[in-house]
């Protein structure tokens, strides 16, 4: 199978399983016992809007040739066509609590987790999803 030239649906299907795990691990850190709580501080993180954030950071960052920001995760040209491809894909479902373009941002998300899931590029997947969440609570603690 070439990963490269699947469906992005199919990416994302499997990108949003491989993101929640390690976002599930990263709360249980916290040392929370109770379920409701893991799951609430989790929710920050697996959301629409806030997979739509780190992306468009990553894009931005991408796009920063001249200066990008210190510990930045920058795409490569292949994980850049992902993205693009994935976010402009039709999309069939309808997004809960996501306008259709927050949608779209965060289906490339989880596109480009699957891709580098598949591709068994695990040093580069757990840098661009610890980058995701320091960016994602970063955001959230300014709110």
């Amino acid at each position: 199978m070439d990963v490269r030239q699947m469906n992005t649906t199919a990416l994302a299907y499997i990108g949003d399983a491989v993101y929640e795990t390690y976002v599930r691990q990263y709360v249980m850190h916290d040392n929370a016992s109770n379920v409701d709580v893991l799951h609430k501080r989790a929710v920050a993180f697996v959301r629409a809007d806030g997979q739509a954030f780190a992306i468009k950071k990553f894009v931005r960052e991408k796009e920063d040739i001249e200066a990008p920001s210190e510990g930045a995760f920058r795409l490569t040209d292949d994980e850049a066509a992902i993205v693009r491809r994935a976010r402009n894909h039709k999309i069939s479902s309808k997004a809960k609590n996501a306008d259709a373009m927050t949608y779209k941002w965060a289906t490339a998300f989880e596109a480009l987790v699957g891709y580098l899931y598949l591709l068994e590029e695990k040093e580069r997947l757990e840098l661009m999803i610890n980058t995701a969440i320091s960016a994602i609570e970063k955001e959230r603690s300014q709110k």
